[in-house]
């Protein structure tokens, strides 16, 4: 059960949710994919050094075998850091948490939402992703990045404000 699920008050239903894009583990999975093959081309070499029970190949293997750790670690990393954020509305409010370790919380009830601003690159644009800047009355800009599906949310938001 996600936390926002969790901390549903009573009578509220949600609505729809989103999280981040999968772009932001991009940078992740690229350095693990050099890891992994920085760990394939050790092997190989290893292998093909192998010329009976040389130290030097064993310890080839062994760097390999670490460079597919932190292959696996740095993709573990992009994937937490995705599911970590979390963005929903509800019947009655816009929740966004992010953060694992030290979490952050965003409760803006829909009648108190002044403005929702979403800020797409060209990339974004095509694949699925922006900044959405939820204004409160009275105040701060909220800015969340790399928003997955950021004017779907917007419409949603806004046809929830007007049902209400």
């Amino acid at each position: 059960m996600s936390y926002i699920e969790k901390h549903l008050v009573s009578g509220e239903t949600l609505q729809y949710r989103t999280n981040l894009h999968w772009i932001v583990m991009l940078g992740h999975a690229g350095l693990a994919a050099f890891f992994a093959a920085a760990g394939v081309a050790l092997l190989v070499f290893s292998f093909g050094a192998w010329h009976g029970a040389e130290s030097h190949s064993v310890i080839l293997i062994w760097i390999a075998v670490a460079a597919f750790v932190v292959a696996a670690i740095l993709l573990g990393v992009g994937a937490v850091k995705r599911n970590a954020t979390e963005m929903a509305l509800t019947n009655k409010r816009v929740i966004v948490k992010t953060g694992l370790a030290t979490r952050r919380t965003i409760e803006l009830l829909l009648t108190r939402i002044e403005s929702i601003v979403v800020e797409e690159p060209a990339l974004g644009r095509l694949l699925g992703y922006g900044t959405v800047v939820i204004r409160g009355t009275g105040g701060t800009p909220e800015v969340f990045h790399t928003i997955a599906h950021p004017l779907e949310f917007r419409e949603r938001v806004q046809s929830q404000i007007s049902s209400a």
